[in-house]
């Protein structure tokens, strides 16, 4: 079953955690420096805040599969779409280690479908698809930043 990802660039991370676990109901499911996540049910969205250094708002949009045969799906349909796309193997991002596919929609929106192979111990560097798409250089995450 898939669940739909939204990542947001945020300027001050504690009220913007309070807002969303009043708003959601629930406290975030993880919580790192500068980092929380909500995985919820109701709705399904795996729901991101970060405050590490992208421009506040919606940092990009996702589709979160459980199985390498739905990112192929996903995929082919992003290719069939004849938008941008960039596939990743492997990519550290936000705690976590997975396979990608980036796409960017008509308005320059980037969307990333994803199936997630375990845990990382540090905040990975989850622009370098995205700015690759966009054919933007990207910055490694400080020291300060990873926690």
């Amino acid at each position: 079953m898939k669940r739909l990802h939204v990542s947001l660039s945020v300027t001050d991370l504690e009220p913007s955690v309070d807002f969303y676990s009043t708003l959601f109901g629930a406290a975030p499911t993880v919580r790192k420096p500068g980092y929380a996540k909500w995985m919820l049910e109701d709705p399904r969205v795996n729901f991101v805040i970060d405050a590490c250094g992208g421009t506040p708002g919606v940092n990009h949009l996702g589709i979160q599969v459980e199985s390498e045969a739905e990112l192929a799906g996903i995929t082919e349909r992003l290719a069939e779409a004849e938008a941008p796309l960039l596939q990743e193997e492997g990519a550290e991002c936000c705690f976590a280690l997975s396979d990608k596919s980036w796409s960017l929609d008509p308005q320059g929106v980037p969307w990333e479908a994803f199936h997630t192979h375990g845990a990382i111990d540090h905040y990975g560097d989850d622009t370098k698809g995205m700015a690759t798409l966009k054919g933007e250089s990207c910055c490694a995450t400080t020291d300060a930043e990873s926690g």
